[in-house]
C-alpha cells in the first residue's frame, strides 16, 4: 500500500478548502445560531443555514446534479413546486374574515406594494437588468414563496440571495418596521381607537370567496394563478369545514416538509462561488430599500385614509399592507397597544395584511407578465 498516495486522498477536503467556504460556513453558523439561540425564524433559518453549510464542504458531492441537495432544487425550486405547496398551507391558515368585513383594507394591501416598483426602478438604474431588477424588487413584499416564484422564472441566477434577504427580513420586521411606524406617525394618530363592529360574514361568502378570486385574478393574470390559486385551495381546504384532515395536514405536514426541504435547497445554493460577490450586496441592500419603502408607502397611505375619515383610522395599519402574515399585522397592533393598553387594532391589522398577501402575489404576477412578455422569457 502507498501510504503517500493516502496521504492526499484523506485530506483532499481540506486541500480544497478555500477562504470563500470558510466565510460561507461561518455565515452558516450565524444563521444556525440565530436560529437556535435567538429563535428567529427557525423554522426557516435552520435549514437555510444547515444547506449552506453542506454546500461549502469541498468535494461533498451533495449540491451535484444526482446529489440530495441537487435533488431537491430540480425537484421543487426549479418546478416552482415547494413554494406553491408552502402557500397551500398558508391559505390554511389564512382568516380573511376581517378583510371581507373591511373591503376597504385591499386599499392599504395595494399601497403596500409601491416599494416593489420603486426598487425595480433602482435596481434598473444600479445596471441590473429588467428581469433581475424585478425579481429582487418582489422582495420588498417580504413574501418569501412568492420572490422564489418570481426569481426561479426571471433570474434564476439570483435566486440564493433574494431567498435569503426576503426570509432574513421577514426575521427582522420587529427590528425595521417599528421605527419608521413611530418616525411617520405622531403619538396622537398611534392613540386613535378603531371601532370593530365586524358584518357577520357567511359561511357561503366565505367558500366562495377563495373561488371567485381564484378566478378573477386568474383570468385578469394569469401568470398568477400557480401562487393565487394554491393560497385559495389552503383557504377552500378550511373554511369548507368538510376536509378537515387535509386542511390539517396543509397547515402541518405538507407546509413543514415543503419548508424544511426549500430551505435546505435555498442553502445548497449559497456556495462560495456563486454567493460572494458584489451583486449580492447590492441584492441585501435594495431588498432592505424595497421592504423599507413598502412599509413607508403603507404608512403615508394609511395617514391619508385616516385624514379622510375624520381620524376615525389609526394609520399604524397601513404598515401591515405587506404581505409577512401574521407578524405584520401583530407588530401594528402591538404598537398601538404599548400606546395605550386599552387601544385594540388587532383585527382592522389583519385585514390589512391578509390584503397585503393578495396584494403580493397579484403585483408578482403583473410583474411576471409585464417582464416575461417584455423580454420574450
Amino acid at each position: 500500500m502507498d501510504v503517500g498516495a493516502l496521504l492526499p486522498e484523506l485530506l483532499k477536503g481540506f486541500s480544497n478548502f478555500t477562504l470563500g467556504n470558510g466565510v460561507m460556513i461561518t455565515a452558516s453558523l450565524i444563521l444556525i445560531y440565530l436560529a437556535v439561540f435567538k429563535e428567529i425564524e427557525p423554522v426557516l433559518l435552520l435549514p437555510i443555514g444547515f444547506g449552506c453549510l453542506l454546500a461549502n464542504i469541498p468535494l461533498a458531492g451533495m449540491t451535484a446534479a444526482e446529489g440530495m441537495m441537487g435533488v431537491l432544487y430540480n425537484a421543487g425550486i426549479k418546478t416552482e413546486l415547494f413554494p406553491l405547496l408552502i402557500f397551500i398551507g398558508v391559505g390554511a391558515m389564512i382568516d380573511f374574515s376581517p378583510l371581507l368585513a373591511q373591503p376597504k383594507m385591499v386599499l392599504l394591501g395595494a399601497a403596500g406594494q409601491f416599494g416593489i416598483f420603486g426598487t425595480l426602478i433602482l435596481a434598473i438604474a444600479l445596471g441590473f437588468p429588467l428581469n433581475q431588477a424585478a425579481s429582487i424588487g418582489v422582495i420588498g413584499a417580504i413574501d418569501g414563496p412568492t420572490s422564489i416564484f418570481v426569481a426561479s422564472k426571471l433570474a434564476p441566477e439570483l435566486l440564493a440571495p433574494i431567498a435569503v434577504a426576503a426570509y432574513s427580513y421577514m426575521s427582522l420586521i420587529p427590528i425595521i418596521q417599528p421605527p419608521l411606524m413611530r418616525a411617520l406617525t405622531t403619538k396622537k394618530e398611534r392613540l386613535i381607537k378603531m371601532e370593530y363592529t365586524p358584518k357577520p360574514i357567511s359561511k357561503r361568502t366565505l367558500i366562495f370567496f377563495p373561488v371567485v378570486i381564484t378566478l378573477v385574478v386568474g383570468l385578469l393574470v394569469p401568470e398568477a394563478t400557480p401562487l393565487i390559486s394554491m393560497l385559495m385551495l389552503g383557504n377552500l381546504l378550511k373554511v369548507s369545514g368538510v376536509v378537515d384532515r387535509l386542511s390539517n395536514a396543509a397547515q402541518n405536514e405538507i407546509i413543514n416538509i415543503a419548508t424544511l426541504f426549500l430551505g435546505l435547497a435555498i442553502g445548497s445554493t449559497m456556495s462560495a462561488a456563486s454567493f460572494l460577490n458584489l451583486d449580492t450586496g447590492k441584492i441585501m441592500v435594495l431588498g432592505l430599500f424595497a421592504f423599507a419603502l413598502d412599509t413607508v408607502a403603507g404608512l403615508l397611505f394609511g395617514k391619508l385614509m385616516s385624514v379622510m375619515s375624520g381620524g376615525k383610522i389609526n394609520p399604524l395599519i397601513g404598515a401591515a399592507g405587506i404581505s409577512a402574515f401574521p407578524m405584520a399585522g401583530r407588530i401594528a397592533a402591538k404598537m398601538a397597544n404599548d400606546e395605550d393598553p386599552d387601544n385594540f387594532i388587532l383585527m382592522h391589522a389583519m385585514g390589512a395584511n391578509t390584503a397585503g398577501q393578495l396584494g403580493s402575489v397579484i403585483a408578482g404576477g403583473i410583474l411576471l407578465s409585464v417582464v416575461s412578455k417584455m423580454m420574450g422569457i
